[in-house]
């Protein structure tokens, strides 16, 4: 794309750490190419609404270290429609923007494969999601510092569990996918992790608590990812009660928790480094794929197969925490 001169980057679908660093990767890497840089603010809906300003060097300093997005994030049904769209491209245009820049999870890259095919528009896409559940990466932006998250209040919980001798159901997002459960449930040593991935037996569940009963070990963590088949944590703390009346349970649900915060260290250089990759793919005329790191090395995933096929999970894991908890 030698005519390449006006870039725009956007964030859009559910905010994740590390998605400013990303930002200023895209910024910076802009100006080192002789790029000028515009920011979409909430996603396709500023697409479409026109909320389009150009991002210099000095908004993006200090912005490494926070959380959430300085972009903003939003839903928007109007891009949905061909209308919409089309409006949304001649924004674009009035801007003299040649190529977008999408971070976000399976819906931005969706919209982004929608857009660029309609328009013939140039677009790359970054991995920005806690869930870690995209084809074509080993880690996506935002996944290590929800995990740690996790962990950090899972280990806080165990304090008062074990001062108090209770059970603690956490429940952790992953409505389709169990990869934050089952990463932070193995670091935090919970006794039973349930995810959508696999069926609970919600009986060997039971069996486990009635032998640490007896062992006298009275209590435990359990994690459960919120789409777990048998109905997140709620549901789980109902048997447990009916089974073990006198044992005491509390349930935390840690929700929008895990959304926030500040980017741990492999988050910020993770988003650094496809954020830049981006930027150099555009320059080299790459388009309609995902920037992604699978095994440290650099992958450019096209948005067909990120979008249809979903990373799978490493039940591996799950086995280990599940011996190690004995």
């Amino acid at each position: 794309m030698n005519d390449l001169k006006r870039i725009a980057v956007f964030t859009s679908g559910g905010d994740s750490p590390g998605m400013n660093a990303a930002i200023r990767a895209v910024v910076k890497t802009g100006l080192y190419y002789n790029l000028e840089t515009f920011g979409i603010y909430r996603g396709y809906q500023g697409i479409v609404n026109d909320l389009i300003s150009p991002l210099k060097k000095k908004d993006v300093l200090n912005i490494l270290p926070l959380g959430g997005t300085i972009l903003k994030s939003a839903r928007c049904k109007e891009f949905m429609t061909p209308e919409g769209r089309e409006k949304a491209y001649g924004n674009l245009k009035k801007h003299k923007i040649d190529a977008l820049v999408a971070i976000g999870g399976d819906g931005t890259f969706t919209g982004a494969k929608v857009f660029m095919n309609e328009f013939d528009f140039p677009v790359i896409g970054l991995p920005g999601t806690i869930d870690n559940d995209l084809f074509g990466t080993d880690y996506t932006i935002g996944y290590d510092t929800a995990v740690n998250t996790v962990v950090s209040a899972v280990d806080k919980l165990r304090d008062t569990a074990y001062s108090h001798d209770m059970v603690f159901i956490v429940e952790v997002m992953g409505r389709d996918a169990g990869f934050i459960a089952l990463r932070s449930g193995m670091a935090s040593g919970a006794g039973k992790i349930l995810i959508p991935e696999t069926k609970t037996h919600i009986d060997e569940l039971l069996e486990r608590l009635q032998r640490r009963m007896s062992e006298e070990e009275t209590s435990a963590i359990i994690m459960v990812a919120e789409g777990d088949d048998f109905g997140g944590a709620m549901e789980v703390k109902k048997i447990v009660n009916e089974r073990f009346p006198n044992l005491s349970t509390r349930v935390t649900i840690l929700g929008h928790i895990q959304r926030g915060g500040s980017p741990s260290a492999f988050d910020r250089v993770l988003a650094s480094g496809l954020g830049y990759q981006a930027v150099k793919g555009l320059v080299e005329g790459i388009s309609g794929v995902m920037v992604g790191s699978v095994n440290r090395q650099i992958e450019f995933v096209p948005f067909d197969k990120s979008i249809k096929h979903h990373d799978k999970i490493n039940l591996e894991l799950k086995s280990i925490t599940e011996i190690l908890a004995l």
